[in-house]
């Protein structure tokens, strides 16, 4: 059910959830996001991580000079901070964060959960307790991974059990508390998040508004459609199209858009992660036109995450086009390549530049 607009211009749009990575791969990356969007909340889950306000800061250096390195200005696109929670984290750090200008949130992993996650948290409530009080009394965000690692739990509901185990006793605890949970994947997820009293959003993914589990199997295995949260059963995805085409001003846009190397992705334990940031508006406006509701994107992409953290909209305008725009087949990045999203795919909608 497409609509017949052949044009569309929306305020520019934000990413509130990107990896960027480091080094060669932050070299080779940096600009997709920039092109597209004027902000981007950039997650910390480096080896190190990014535990302190002092390597949020060496890390946002980083960025700038790789946006510099790829012909870009400082203005063009502004990194929004974040940083790695862990079991050790201090009251003192957390105030340092909100009291800085670069820092917007502070990310909850559980230990093990993804990428890099390894330093995550073990016992959120019972270890991070002061550390969430000084979040909540300072206003700054806490971004959640919703899922809980336990073995026993099947990997298609660890989002849903983790509602149960950790964001109920979580709001109890602390009610005033902004919270994101990230890249929502669940009809229960959106439930929750729709009906839960106090400040509470949701970042979707493009790749979780338009693929359900199939596509990780279609024709074989398909690694470059493995994610974390992983993709799940076609109810939970018209779940979330539901959302975020909706008039909830709670859902938002966040891309996760994760790269990695090829070698690293087609391997025998390979990586989760799905890269979007060359063409996510591109996918993100697919997947509103398939139901009929591109005039709802600009809320999702452009007004919906700048309320949540009390910042302006963008000045500026980002245009789409219906027109074919194909997918390269891969993208060299860091001596090597990497493979986009629905790699040698046609996509009906292509943003205009220049």
């Amino acid at each position: 059910m497409s609509s017949d607009i052949s044009t569309l211009t929306i305020t520019r749009p934000d990413d509130w959830h990107l990896h960027l990575r480091d080094g060669e791969m932050l070299q080779s990356v940096v600009a997709d996001s920039a092109r597209q969007f004027a902000r981007a909340i950039v997650m910390p889950n480096l080896t190190p991580p990014v535990t302190t306000v002092a390597a949020a800061h060496a890390y946002r250096e980083r960025i700038l000079q790789a946006l510099a390195a790829n012909g870009i200005s400082g203005d063009a696109f502004q990194p929004l901070m974040t940083l790695y929670l862990t079991d050790n984290t201090s009251p003192d750090e957390i105030n340092r964060a909100a009291d800085s200008d670069v820092v917007f949130g502070v990310k909850l992993y559980p230990a093990g959960a993804t990428t890099n996650s390894d330093a995550g948290v073990t016992d959120l409530l019972g270890h991070c307790t002061k550390a969430l009080e000084a979040m909540q009394d300072k206003g700054l965000p806490l971004l959640v991974h919703g899922e809980v690692t336990d073995p026993s739990v099947d990997i298609f509901d660890r989002e849903a059990v983790f509602i149960d185990r950790v964001m109920i006793p979580l709001r109890k605890a602390f009610p005033q508390l902004k919270v994101v949970f990230e890249h929502l994947t669940t009809q229960q997820g959106v439930e929750y998040v729709r009906d839960a009293e106090g400040p509470v959003g949701a970042t979707i993914t493009a790749h979780h508004l338009l693929y359900n589990r199939n596509a990780l199997f279609r024709g074989g295995m398909r690694p470059h459609w493995y994610c974390l949260p992983v993709l799940k059963r076609e109810q939970h995805r018209l779940a979330l199209l539901q959302a975020a085409t909706s008039q909830s001003n709670r859902f938002f846009l966040g891309t996760d858009s994760a790269p990695h190397a090829r070698g690293l992705k087609e391997n025998a334990c390979g990586c989760a992660g799905c890269y979007t940031a060359l063409h996510a508006m591109e996918l993100y406006a697919m997947a509103f036109d398939s139901v009929g509701k591109l005039d709802r994107l600009q809320a999702f992409a452009s007004e919906n995450g700048p309320a949540f953290y009390g910042l302006p909209q963008n000045k500026g305008t980002l245009t789409l086009r219906r027109e074919g725009f194909t997918v390269p087949e891969a993208l060299p990045a860091a001596g090597t390549s990497l493979v986009p999203l629905a790699a040698g795919e046609s996509l009906p909608w292509s943003v205009v530049y220049g």
